[in-house]
């Protein structure tokens, strides 16, 4: 099996993803509830793909550790990791005001109502007092602002636990198959990797079977973006990027609507899904016409 390094990357990191996902049986998934060992607990779940590749590099094909891909030579295809998961949100919140059932709520009404159920009524009534004190303006300012910190930071490091085995290890293995070719398999291999934190409520809590196949249309219409990034700046640490503020504006795209669900609303839900496909066509357009080199398929990933 071993001779096969894409198959023994996803062998093993789906058994070692099993045996991890059993730590929900004791510690129930609950982000509101059991808020602090939740995070904890789907934060490290993140490190297991590194981890695959750490132990299939070091310990069964003993090569140094050069498909993780780290590079800290700077590029300004950096701006394009931090920037292009805001686009998305801001792409899909427009799409969602688009759907019968969703509309404009600049006071934050709808995000309020959408956390009533889960927070108490003195929760709620300090995140409406907090809400009021500022503009909207001033409001979304500071949340941009968060987002690109925390993104870049905090989330980037957990973020970097996940890209050093799909964008590295993974992607390293696949690039002889082609651009499109490896972004997809990849794209697909990271959708089902999420099923059990989708199955425990991560994402879509109100539609957990449903919401496996939404993930993975979702990280396979990402993955050609991640794929990009990678083969511009040759590191994953782009990939990594990306990925934290992408995890971070999560809520940026439902802030200011009132309305729909966790299928239709949202960077995740169906306005996420039609923001990604006409992001794909402009990607698609710019590789055609600017950028040809990137789809041959002795393209360097890493320098």
């Amino acid at each position: 099996m071993f001779k096969n390094r894409v198959l023994s990357f996803i062998t093993l990191t789906y058994l070692i993803t099993i045996l991890y996902s059993s730590l929900y049986f004791i510690f129930p998934y609950n982000i509101y509830k059991s808020r602090f060992i939740t995070i904890i607990i789907t934060s490290f779940y993140m490190f297991i793909p590194l981890l695959s590749s750490i132990i299939l590099q070091k310990f069964i094909y003993r090569e140094e550790l050069k498909n993780i891909g780290f590079n800290l030579k700077w590029t300004w295809w950096y701006l394009f990791s931090v920037f292009v998961p805001i686009i998305w949100n801001l792409f899909a919140f427009f799409i969602a005001l688009l759907f019968p059932d969703i509309s404009f709520s600049p006071d934050m009404s709808g995000m309020i109502e959408r956390y009533e159920k889960n927070f108490t009524a003195d929760q709620i009534k300090l995140m409406k007092e907090q809400i009021e004190k500022v503009s909207p303006i001033i409001f979304l300012i500071g949340t941009l602002l968060q987002i690109i910190i925390f993104g870049v930071t905090l989330n980037a490091v957990f973020a970097f636990g996940e890209e050093s085995g799909w964008r590295g290890f993974l992607l390293s293995n696949l690039k002889s198959k082609g651009f499109y070719y490896a972004s997809l398999i990849t794209g697909l291999i990271w959708g089902i990797w999420h099923l059990p934190v989708i199955m425990q409520g991560h994402n879509y809590p109100e539609h957990r079977t449903i919401g496996v196949f939404m993930m993975i249309l979702w990280t396979i219409l990402l993955s050609p973006f991640f794929t990009f990034i990678v083969y511009k700046t040759k590191t994953v640490l782009s990939a990594s990027l990306m990925h934290g503020v992408l995890n971070a504006s999560y809520g940026l795209s439902v802030m200011y609507i009132k309305g729909g669900n966790d299928l239709t609303a949202g960077l995740t839900g169906i306005s996420g899904i039609i923001a990604l496909i006409i992001c794909n066509i402009i990607l698609f357009l710019y590789i055609k016409y600017f950028d040809k080199g990137i789809l041959d398929k002795n393209y360097e990933i890493f320098s």
